[in-house]
């Protein structure tokens, strides 16, 4: 608040108010102008016939009209005034006026501020009356105090009004219901008269009995305050350059991600080589999966899907012709702790017991149907039906598995039910079920993508390079397992101390280390080391690290999904970080949404370059100069991230200029993917029959 020869004020408001201005963050500072208050006549009834006089006789006349009720330019000139009509009619100085008393400006404000003392204001009164030509009685310099009382008091109180409107809307702003404010002032009135800021803050809290209002003289806010700006404008911008160094080795170029590019296609002919496979981070391992659906398919398929703590059985009715298309059924069984952690043999009776009480409830017992099993933990598979589990993940232990058959083990389970026989056709990794029912839709599909919780890929590989696998002729889909690419140390030049943090403290240290870059399930942990950084160095949450910061597997993904959302105001932002017990302010919440891009757009590029690599060598493979290929995508971070997946379509584009690659949002990769596997196998096992 400026209170002296003009008057003005200023504030912060909400961005979301400023229409001028682009953005909703955060708040700015809107300088009022406010002395034009009035200026349409909404003062009218409370302008006296002296203000009119004064603007009627000013440089502008008609504006600034606020101004001329309260400043210190105007109220020496209302005092007199006053006292010249009170003359004329003969109230005060025997009715004499003189020269000086007629001349606009010859009562300073200064004269008014002297005669409001309390101790010597009388006798201040006569000296500058007297000055004035004239012969003040007694009773002239107490009128005359009066009448400086009554002015300055006006403009006292018109100011408080119009301040009180002001810190009334920033009450309201911040949804308080108590406001604590402090309002900086400056100005000769203010400062010089004896008796004016005490009226102004009278006022102020008469008006808002709801507010603590606490008033700070200014010290020289026109040079001090224009340096006050600059510094804060230079700690910001000090404060925006050290994020941004700690950020960098975060983004990526496009050599960057060229050479990611090079050494997946390096990786990958590793582990299709005989001879180099043993060693290989990137296994590549063969799926006995060598066509994907013509359209011809049909009958009725049984799927399992078993890759946590729930279990799937699902019927599936595969139509060709006109009536072309998928029916599914399915029903969903829970596994008790007991039985992961049991014997194989509990938990392969507990499966078949499932999978007979979903053919009664489906009224199908007795039926022998082909059946397709999605089993995603790693195996090795020496034909479409045989998979040797290699290792329980995801807290299953059951045992005398390990280095078995799983479809063995399944099958006997089957026969010491008695109930039933089941034909099983497949065993299934999910990425392929993706690409299988993206491949029913789309002949093109060839690519099966997951990015999830983990993440992975798979696609058709010539025969001829599978060299693990006898026979040239044709191809056969090929699980790469990308996720270990960079466990050999490629990788090390890009990877981030961040990532060397989260990886130490993962269950499965230096394994998986290309996946721990872009999958769901750890992008969290990157984006709170990043933070817990940026905090000891003081530039975030100023400077205080809170236990929930500290605390791992805080932000799960679907918070950067949600702090990334484009139709998200900082609010939303700042409501998410609370709900997560970190106090932050509108700065805070727009550093936490950049970082939660930063890292985001790292994995969507790097799952872009390691896509780039499959779709170059498949289109090398065939000898052709210009690709066409769809891919088959599942997982949540790609499903739900709002940028995620063009970030990643983008970056393919970019490092893969020959092929066009379009991508497919898979349905149930896992479910009908496995049933549409089985339906294949059987089409072709009945051509060969034929």
């Amino acid at each position: 608040l400026a209170s002296g020869t003009g008057t003005n004020a200023c504030y912060m408001e909400e961005m979301r108010h400023i229409d001028l201005v682009e953005g909703d963050e955060g708040r700015m500072c809107i300088n009022m102008e406010w002395g034009a208050f009035g200026d349409d006549g909404v003062l009218n009834d409370i302008r006296t016939e002296f203000d009119r006089e004064i603007d009627m006789g000013s440089l502008n006349p008609g504006k600034q009209l606020f101004e001329k009720m309260i400043s210190g330019m105007y109220m020496g000139e209302l005092v007199r005034l006053i006292l010249v009509k009170m003359t004329k009619e003969g109230l005060l100085f025997g009715g004499r006026l003189t020269p000086d008393l007629l001349t606009t400006g010859h009562f300073e404000t200064r004269y008014v501020s002297a005669i409001e003392k309390e101790k010597e204001g009388l006798q201040k009164a006569h000296e500058i009356l007297s000055k004035l030509g004239l012969e003040p009685s007694h009773e002239d310099c107490v009128a005359t105090h009066r009448i400086c009382q009554i002015v300055s008091t006006r403009s006292a109180n018109l100011c408080g009004a119009t301040l009180a409107a002001v810190l009334r809307r920033i009450k309201d702003n911040k949804g308080v219901e108590r406001l604590r404010s402090t309002v900086g002032v400056d100005g000769s009135v203010y400062k010089k008269h004896p008796h004016f800021a005490r009226r102004l803050h009278k006022t102020v809290r008469k008006l808002l009995p709801d507010c603590e209002i606490r008033f700070i003289r200014s010290e020289d806010g026109s040079g001090k305050g224009a340096a006050m700006v600059t510094a804060v404008a230079y700690r910001l911008a000090a404060q925006h350059k050290a994020r941004q160094k700690i950020l960098e080795p975060l983004k990526l170029s496009h050599e960057q991600l060229l050479e990611v590019k090079q050494r997946m296609r390096t990786e990958m002919e590793k582990g299709l080589g005989k001879e180099t496979h043993a060693e290989a981070t990137v296994k590549m391992l063969p799926t006995y999966v060598c066509s994907t659906p013509d359209g011809t398919e049909k009958g009725d398929f049984l799927a399992l899907d078993l890759g946590g703590t729930n279990f799937r059985v699902l019927l599936v009715r595969v139509r060709n012709g006109m009536r072309r298309g998928v029916e599914m059924h399915n029903k969903i069984y829970s596994i008790p702790v007991d039985i992961m952690q049991g014997t194989g043999e509990e938990l392969f009776d507990h499966i078949v017991h499932c999978i007979s009480d979903f053919l009664e409830y489906m009224g199908m017992k007795g039926v022998s149907l082909p059946l397709g099993f999605t089993f995603s933990f790693p195996c090795q598979q020496n034909n479409l039906d045989e998979g040797i589990l290699l290792k329980w993940t995801k807290g299953f232990k059951a045992t005398g598995c390990e280095g078995e058959d799983v479809v063995s083990l399944l099958k006997e389970a089957i026969h010491r039910r008695e109930e039933f026989d089941l034909d099983v056709v497949a065993v299934v990794n999910d990425t392929v079920g993706t690409m299988m029912t993206c491949g029913y839709e789309d002949p093109l599909c060839e690519v099966g993508l997951i990015v999830g919780t983990g993440s992975n890929a798979c696609y058709m590989e010539e025969m001829r390079n599978v060299e693990l696998v006898e026979g040239d002729e044709g191809r056969m889909c090929v699980n790469m397992e990308w996720g270990a690419f960079g466990d050999s140390g490629c990788l090390d030049d890009i990877r981030t101390e961040f990532d060397l943090a989260v990886d130490e403290l993962s269950l499965n240290p230096g394994k998986q280390r290309f996946e721990k870059m872009i999958s769901g399930m750890y992008l969290g942990e990157i984006v709170r080391n990043i933070l817990m950084d940026f905090t000891k160095r003081g530039l975030l949450f100023r400077g205080r690290i809170s236990e929930r910061l500290k605390t791992r597997g805080i932000f799960e993904t679907k918070f950067l999904s949600q702090i990334e959302s484009d139709c998200l105001a900082l609010l939303q932002v700042r409501s998410i970080l609370q709900h997560l017990g970190l106090e932050s302010t509108c700065d805070d919440s727009i550093i936490v949404k950049e970082v939660c891009t930063v890292v985001a757009r790292r994995a969507a590029q790097l799952c872009g370059a390691g896509m780039a690599a499959v779709v170059d060598k498949i289109r090398e493979n065939r000898g052709l100069d210009f690709l066409k290929i769809t891919v088959g995508v599942d997982g949540t971070l790609y499903k739900l991230h709002p940028h995620f997946s063009s970030v990643m379509h983008e970056t393919v584009k970019q490092l893969s200029p020959k092929c066009e690659v379009t991508f497919l949002q898979s349905e149930d990769g896992s479910g009908k993917g496995a049933a549409l596997i089985t339906a294949v196998a059987c089409r072709i096992r009945e051509a060969g029959q034929r």
